[in-house]
């Protein structure tokens, strides 16, 4: 396992990250009994990762009581991620559907005293918001606030996560520049490259390091989804549709020859596309098993694409179609 920096944080993070929102949830096909869960997270561990990424809303704190129980003990030895900004305390989660937010000081306070005490830890090394809008990241009280827990040494750093779906790009711009914003999260893969080019560019100008969620893009590049699978209504993919399946099972076949230069499948072209990234800080796939965790450590290896290799890529998907970018309105 290869390890980055995380920004200007002085934290280093495994270039594999485990993403354990599927601890919590069972949106990704599959529900995860506990006691497997807690496998998988030790299995993690023991390939080198040390960048454990959650959130309060998955399952209402229980990814987050679950690396807590895991790694109680074990503080100094991993690095802690979590997120906050759902009122998961006085809404109930129905579908897939956005909770009410609420970034103020006194639930900053609320929602983090819970974190920690899940976490069984005096401190996380990241903080995030979760999916904050336009209007929140230009609220100067909101990261003041979060600048005081820096200083308390309650939480290292904090990151902003962008979402739920793929765009937000000015949301992410504005964030790095906030004084202890150290990474941006975002939607990045080789078939949906934007806005992860722009945030990667202005992420290595203001040292801000780039967290990558959904480097499969849904399944497509783990051969998971093809144009047969059928998605039920209560899994996160099934907002993509079909016509989307099949433009992008197109663009692997477009892919795949410069997968074959290298002896790669196409999995492992997708992610060490993103490693070959010198502002990536950690990619973080979706996983549910210890196989797949097995699998995508093992591209952590410090052999990725060379640059024109990597400028092909990037001028095939200037040739595809643009897609819809998600902004959050102006106010709140």
């Amino acid at each position: 396992m290869k390890y980055r920096p995380l920004g200007k944080s002085g934290i280093k993070v495994s270039e594999i990250g485990f993403g354990a929102w599927t601890l919590g949830l069972d949106w990704w096909g599959k529900k995860i009994e506990d006691d497997e869960a807690k496998r998988i997270l030790k299995r993690a561990y023991d390939l080198g990762i040390n960048y454990f990424e959650t959130g309060d809303i998955y399952g209402k704190g229980k990814s987050e009581q679950l690396i807590g129980e895991v790694f109680s003990g074990m503080r100094n030895e991993i690095v802690i991620s979590t997120k906050y900004g759902y009122d998961i305390y006085s809404n109930e989660q129905i579908g897939h559907k956005e909770l009410p937010q609420k970034f103020t000081t006194e639930f900053t306070d609320f929602a983090l005293k819970k974190s920690l005490e899940r976490l069984q830890t005096d401190h996380v090394d990241v903080y995030g918001l979760h999916n904050p809008k336009i209007y929140t990241i230009r609220d100067k009280k909101i990261f003041d606030h979060l600048d005081s827990k820096v200083k308390q040494g309650i939480i290292k750093s904090y990151q902003i996560a962008l979402g739920p779906a793929i765009g937000w790009a000015q949301e992410g711009l504005e964030a790095m520049e906030r004084t202890n914003a150290t990474a941006v999260q975002t939607v990045y893969n080789i078939l949906e490259q934007n806005p992860g080019n722009i945030l990667l560019e202005q992420g290595e100008k203001h040292n801000v390091g780039i967290l990558v969620r959904v480097p499969d893009a849904s399944g497509i590049l783990t051969r998971k989804v093809t144009a047969e699978t059928k998605i039920s209504e209560k899994d996160h993919r099934s907002v993509r549709s079909g016509d989307w399946v099949k433009q992008s099972l197109q663009k692997v076949d477009q892919l795949m020859p410069i997968a074959k230069r290298y002896g790669w499948n196409i999995t492992d072209l997708a992610i060490k596309f993103i490693l070959s990234q010198n502002t990536i800080s950690s990619v973080l796939p979706t996983v549910v098993s210890e196989e797949e965790i097995v699998m995508f450590s093992q591209m952590s290896d410090g052999k990725y694409l060379n640059s024109s290799d990597k400028k092909e890529i990037i001028e095939l998907f200037n040739q595809w179609p643009p897609y819809e970018l998600k902004v959050s309105a102006q106010t709140a």
